[in-house]
């Protein structure tokens, strides 16, 4: 039995375990006091000749009880145990809180004004809401939006149309414009260094065959095929550099050569009218300048045994006063009008120096130029000499005409092959 006095009048009883503490039991005479339990045994190392193993498994303590305390036996003059009271928190009283605004009443009639969302600059992300709220959200927008989408503002339309169709132009253009220059490259610079390759090549044929001849009988028949060299043209106004391979025939392929002579026409010093046509822009360009001759300016022909100079007739505005201004020049003296004092001039009143026409004007290379149905015997014609080419440059619509009268016929000496005549002085 316990021995704790009872509590006095108005005291609260103390818990057992509280007296059990203070007042502990003493045990029994005879009785056995509780000893502590044994130590845990080591364990033992593996037997001999086993095959070693890993570390054992690491195994949590197990915690060793602590021997039990002595009791204190409690003193005949030692107080009771006194209780302590309960102590409650006091909190401080809360602040006041400001007076509320009364709801202010929104009538019927006015609409709803939505407050904007404020969001911190300095923040750097915003919560998105869950995808099913978005998609959610999604569906009745699509489901609230009328069956035909709005139309566009009817200026915008226009403006765009109007933007690509310029552009379209002006990208049409550049192309255009770029494939006109790789043209007129083609044409001035590409064939000019093809033909001077061609020229080359007919030259130095023409020498080879010149110098293989020792029939002189043969050597004024100019007897040639179509696109073989038979002569040589120079003109001294030009340069002394200037000379070209004049070759028989005047297609396409033989005036990318050269200077083609057409067929069916007087041979150089011969009675009637030599005519030469050759290329004004592109392939060589024989006759590029010839619009700069003047009268009385020497073409100059060679051939395997002879050397041919003709002088450019006067121009139309010069005839009238031909016989007064040709006295001026020594190189004119030879040079004539060809006109008789008949009203219209005679077989010759309409070769003039320089001209231009169509091409389906051919009569300017009749044996008398101008005049194809005139019939001269071959004593009463003039050697003649006409020069042909395109009229104006970069273009084929009209022809340039150059006509010469033969002044000068000089034979060529065996012992000096490389003498030129005296006309070829000039400039």
């Amino acid at each position: 039995m316990s021995t704790n006095p009872p509590p006095s009048p108005g005291q609260r009883p103390v818990p057992r375990y509280q007296r059990d503490q203070a007042h502990p039991q003493t045990p029994p005479s005879g009785a056995p006091v509780p000893q502590s339990p044994p130590p845990p045994a080591r364990p033992q190392g593996p037997p001999p000749g086993a095959r070693p193993q890993g570390p054992p498994p690491r195994q949590n303590p197990q915690p060793t009880p602590r021997p039990a305390q002595p009791v204190r036996a409690p003193q005949p003059d030692e107080p009771p145990t006194q209780p302590i009271p309960r102590v409650r928190a006091t909190l401080p009283p809360p602040p006041p809180q400001p007076p509320r605004r009364p709801a202010r009443l929104i009538e019927d009639d006015q609409p709803t004004r939505h407050i904007p969302r404020v969001v911190d600059e300095e923040t750097t992300e915003v919560e998105q809401p869950p995808e099913d709220v978005i998609a959610a959200a999604a569906v009745v927008a699509a489901a609230e939006e009328p069956d035909e989408p709005p139309a566009k503002p009817p200026e915008e339309q226009p403006k765009e149309t109007g933007r690509v169709v310029v552009r379209s132009i002006g990208e049409l253009l550049i192309t255009a414009g770029l494939v006109v220059l790789l043209f007129v490259f083609y044409e001035v610079y590409v064939t000019d260094w093809l033909s001077a390759g061609k020229q080359s090549d007919a030259t130095v044929a023409l020498d080879d065959r010149w110098k293989g001849q020792e029939d002189p009988q043969r050597k004024t028949q100019f007897q040639v095929g179509d696109g073989e060299g038979f002569a040589k043209i120079r003109i001294p106004k030009f340069g002394a550099d200037y000379v070209y391979t004049v070759l028989e025939g005047t297609t396409d392929k033989i005036l990318e050569v050269g200077p083609g002579h057409y067929k069916g026409t007087a041979f150089p010093g011969q009675p009637g009218n030599f005519a030469v046509a050759g290329h004004r822009v592109g392939k060589g360009a024989p006759f590029n300048d010839i619009d700069l001759l003047d009268p009385c300016d020497a073409i100059v022909v060679e051939t395997s045994d002879s050397w041919f100079v003709y002088r450019m007739m006067p121009k139309s505005n010069q005839v009238k006063d031909w016989d007064k201004s040709k006295a001026a020049d020594q190189k004119c003296q030879r040079v004539g009008t060809l006109r008789t004092t008949a009203a219209d001039g005679g077989a010759y009143g309409k070769t003039v120096g320089q001209e231009i026409v169509l091409p389906s004007q051919s009569g300017v290379i009749a044996p008398v130029p101008n005049r194809p149905d005139a019939q001269l015997p071959s004593g009463q014609q003039a050697s003649l000499i006409t020069l042909t080419t395109c009229h104006p440059r970069f273009s084929a619509r009209q022809r340039l005409i150059v006509h010469g009268v033969l002044t000068h016929q000089y034979k060529k000496d065996p012992a000096k092959p490389g003498e030129l005549p005296p006309e070829m002085q000039e400039s």
